[in-house]
C-alpha cells in the first residue's frame, strides 16, 4: 500500500471517529449547557481547563517521543512501553497530588475542588490510553485508536442522559466523563495486547531518566501549549466569574468542529512525517506544503460561513440563555486558521528532531498569551481572551516560520501562491453570502458551489494534486 493510500486510509478512519464525537458532542453540549445553566457549565469548563493545565505531568511528551522512535524503530517497543507504563504511574500521582495542592491554595468551594478531582482521575485514565493509541499509531493502525473515540464518545452522552434523566446534577455529569474514558482505555488496551504485543513491566531507572530528558522537549511544548488554550478560561473565570467563562468556553465547543480536522491530521501525519525525515527529505517537505494547502481549503470558507451565520448557529445548539456567545464566536473563529498553520509547522518540526527549539517558541507564545489575557480580560472580558488568543497564534506562526526556514528548508513562493488563490475564493464567497442575505439552509449549497467554482476558476489544483487524487481512487498506474 501506498503511503498516500495508508495517509487516506487512516484519515478516513480517525474522521470517521473525530465526526462521531464531534456530532455527539454536540448534543451532550447541548444537554449539559441546558441543564446546568450557565453558571454551573462554567464551573465544568473551568475544570477542563484546570485539570488540562495540572495533566501535562503525566506524560511530559513521552508519548509523542515513543511515536517517533517506533516508526523509525520498531524492533524497541517492548523495551519503550514496558519502562513508559510504570513511569506514567509515577507521573501520574504526582500530577494527582499537585492537584490537590493548587486546589487547597486556590481556596476553591467544595463543588469545584470535587469536580477538579474527578475530572484529574479521567485525565489519568486517558493519559494511559493515550500511550496505547501511540502504538496503533506508529504502526500506522488508527482503526483501533478510532474505534476506541467512538467508544468514548457514545458512552459519555448515555452516560450524560443518564446522570440529567436521574437529576443527578453537576456530578453526576463530571462522572460521565470517568465511565466513558475507563471503558474506551480498556478497549485501546485489550487490543494493543492482542494486535501488536503484550506489554512486559521494565523497573529500570537509567531508562526511565533517557526516557524523561529524550522526551522533555516534547513535555514541555505540551506545556505550554496546553497553557496557551487552557489559561484564557481559568483567567477569566477568576476575573470575570462563572458567567462569563460560560459564555466563551460555549463559542470554544463550536470550534470543536474545526478542530476535528487538525486532530485527524496530527494524528496521521507525525508517524509518516518521522519516517520522512529519515528517509525522504523531498516528502518532507511536500508533505508539509500540502498539509498546509488542504487544510486551509477546507477550513476558511468554513470559517466565513460560521462568521455571517454565528448567531443562528449559537442559536440552535445553545438556545437563548448564550446569545453574548456570537460576539466571541466571531472573533476567536479566526484562531483555527492559525491552529492549523502551527499544528502543521510543529508536527513537521517534531518529526525533524527539532523539539526544543519548537519548546521555546511555544514558551514565548504562552508568555504572550498569558500578558495579553492579563491586559485585556478586565477591559474587554471574553472578547479580550479572544482576542489574545488570535495575536498569541499569529505570533506563533511566524515564529515557527522563522525556524523552518532556518533549520529545514526556505518556504517556497509557491506556498503563498496557493494560499492567496484560497484567500479569493472566499472572498468572493463572502461577497456572495453579504449580497444574497441567504437562509442558512440555503447559504450552505449555494456557498460550496460559489468557492469551489472559484477553486477551480483560479487553477488552485496543480498536478501533484490530481496525481494525489488519482492515488487515493486507484486510479494510478
Amino acid at each position: 500500500m501506498s503511503f498516500v493510500k495508508a495517509i487516506f486510509k487512516n484519515s478516513s478512519w480517525l474522521l470517521i471517529s473525530q465526526l462521531t464525537t464531534s456530532v455527539l458532542g454536540y448534543f451532550w453540549i447541548i444537554l449539559i449547557a441546558r441543564y446546568l445553566g450557565v453558571g454551573d457549565f462554567g464551573i465544568v469548563n473551568f475544570g477542563l481547563s484546570f485539570v488540562g493545565i495540572m495533566s501535562i505531568f503525566m506524560d511530559i511528551g513521552i508519548s509523542t517521543y515513543i511515536v517517533r522512535e517506533i516508526s523509525q524503530h520498531p524492533e524497541n517497543l517492548s523495551k519503550l512501553i514496558g519502562n513508559a507504563i510504570p513511569l506514567k504511574i509515577i507521573l501520574s500521582l504526582f500530577s494527582l497530588m499537585i492537584t490537590i495542592l493548587v486546589l487547597f491554595i486556590l481556596n476553591k468551594d467544595y463543588v469545584t475542588m470535587e469536580v477538579c478531582l474527578i475530572f484529574i482521575l479521567q485525565s489519568i485514565i486517558g493519559s494511559f490510553s493515550g500511550l496505547f493509541s501511540g502504538v496503533f499509531q506508529a504502526f500506522g493502525k488508527m482503526k483501533y485508536t478510532a474505534i476506541s473515540g467512538i467508544i468514548n464518545s457514545v458512552l459519555l452522552l448515555i452516560s450524560v442522559i443518564s446522570a440529567i434523566y436521574l437529576n443527578a446534577g453537576i456530578f453526576g455529569v463530571v462522572v460521565s466523563y470517568l465511565i466513558a474514558v475507563v471503558v474506551s482505555s480498556s478497549y485501546i488496551f485489550t487490543q494493543m495486547r492482542v494486535k501488536i504485543a503484550k506489554p512486559k513491566i521494565q523497573i529500570n531507572p537509567k531508562f526511565w531518566k533517557f526516557l524523561i530528558i529524550s522526551s522533555v522537549g516534547f513535555g514541555l511544548t505540551a506545556a505550554f501549549s496546553t497553557i496557551y488554550f487552557m489559561i484564557d478560561g481559568v483567567m477569566l473565570f477568576s476575573i470575570m466569574g462563572d458567567t462569563a467563562n460560560g459564555i466563551y468556553s460555549a463559542a470554544y465547543k463550536i470550534l470543536g468542529v474545526l478542530t476535528t480536522i487538525y486532530a485527524v491530521y496530527t494524528t496521521v501525519f507525525y508517524p509518516y512525517m518521522s519516517k520522512f525525515y529519515a528517509e525522504s527529505k523531498s516528502l518532507l517537505k511536500i508533505s508539509y506544503y500540502k498539509s498546509i494547502k488542504y487544510l486551509l481549503l477546507i477550513t476558511i470558507p468554513i470559517i466565513v460561513g460560521i462568521v455571517f451565520y454565528s448567531k443562528p448557529i449559537v442559536g440552535l445548539i445553545y438556545g437563548s440563555g448564550y446569545n453574548e456567545t456570537a460576539l466571541a464566536l466571531n472573533v476567536l473563529i479566526w484562531n483555527v486558521i492559525f491552529v492549523f498553520i502551527n499544528g502543521s509547522s510543529t508536527t513537521l518540526l517534531n518529526s525533524s528532531y527539532n523539539e526544543m527549539n519548537v519548546m521555546k517558541i511555544n514558551c514565548i507564545a504562552c508568555i504572550v498569551n498569558v500578558v495579553l489575557n492579563l491586559i485585556l480580560i478586565p477591559k474587554y472580558s471574553y472578547v479580550g481572551a479572544s482576542l489574545a488568543t488570535i495575536v498569541t497564534g499569529c505570533v506563533l506562526s511566524i515564529l515557527l516560520a522563522f525556524l523552518i526556514n532556518k533549520k529545514l528548508f526556505k518556504l517556497e513562493f509557491s506556498i503563498f501562491k496557493d494560499i492567496s488563490k484560497i484567500i479569493v475564493s472566499t472572498i468572493v464567497l463572502a461577497i456572495v453570502l453579504y449580497f444574497a442575505n441567504l437562509n442558512i439552509w440555503i447559504a450552505i449549497p449555494v456557498g460550496i458551489i460559489v468557492y469551489f467554482a472559484m477553486i477551480f476558476i483560479l487553477k488552485t489544483f496543480d498536478k501533484d494534486d490530481i496525481y494525489i487524487l488519482k492515488e487515493v481512487l486507484g486510479k494510478n498506474n
